[in-house]
């Protein structure tokens, strides 16, 4: 298979892992989604899944492009990026677990009705610098320079990482009862994952900061 001979198999383990946890995180993101469909219905929750999903796509295939031609000819630079990246991931981590006692929650009367969710939320996606921030953090420390294609190796990372967290949105849209509500409306539960996600996101950081000095 493509991931056994391009991707390390150990770090593309980790790499799926903390996608995973990344994705059923209760964020930004998924509460955005959540909120459209408590306020719209399902129809419009996964017009706005969707949207936010090509948004990330954008996000994917910008830092690809950008990183792919720098780090393939540079080993210090590559270097360079993966340390920066998983110093970034530390502090995200950090950020994570202060905000976790700040109630995140996304109230329906602060969004605005608009005709077209999907595009709405496509533009929310494609212009939230955070987005590009973490893919040019995280992405690049699971990159395999010495296997060649990174530019590949980028895409196909950062489309499984968007997937399995558009698939986490359209999950909780589906469910938007009582998991809805709870994940909504319940500080409690949101504060334990983000401070969850965020010790994981500091362990990984320092893991992948440590692993490269050797």
């Amino acid at each position: 298979m493509f991931h056994q001979t391009v991707f390390d198999s150990a770090r593309f383990f980790i790499f799926l892992s903390a996608a995973i946890l990344l994705a059923i995180a209760p964020g930004p993101g998924m509460l955005y989604v959540l909120a459209r469909t408590l306020g719209g219905g399902r129809r419009e929750g996964l017009l706005s899944a969707l949207g936010t999903f090509l948004g990330g796509m954008a996000h994917v295939f910008a830092a690809a492009a950008g990183i792919s031609i720098i780090l393939a000819k540079s080993a210090v630079a590559f270097a360079t990026v993966k340390y920066l990246g998983a110093g970034y991931l530390c502090f995200l981590g950090i950020r994570m677990i202060l905000d976790a006692r700040k109630d995140d929650g996304v109230s329906r009367a602060d969004l605005r009705r608009v005709r077209n969710p999907f595009w709405q939320g496509v533009i929310t996606e494609a212009l939230n610098p955070k987005t590009a921030l973490f893919f040019l953090s995280f992405i690049p420390q699971f990159v395999n320079r010495g296997h060649g294609h990174v530019f590949l190796q980028f895409v196909l990372l950062g489309t499984l990482s968007v997937t399995l967290n558009t698939s986490a949105d359209i999950i909780v849209t589906l469910l938007a009862g009582p998991l809805g509500q709870r994940i909504r409306g319940s500080a409690r539960f949101r504060k334990r994952q983000r401070t969850l996600t965020g010790a994981v996101m500091i362990g990984l950081g320092t893991y992948l900061a440590l692993a490269e000095s050797k």
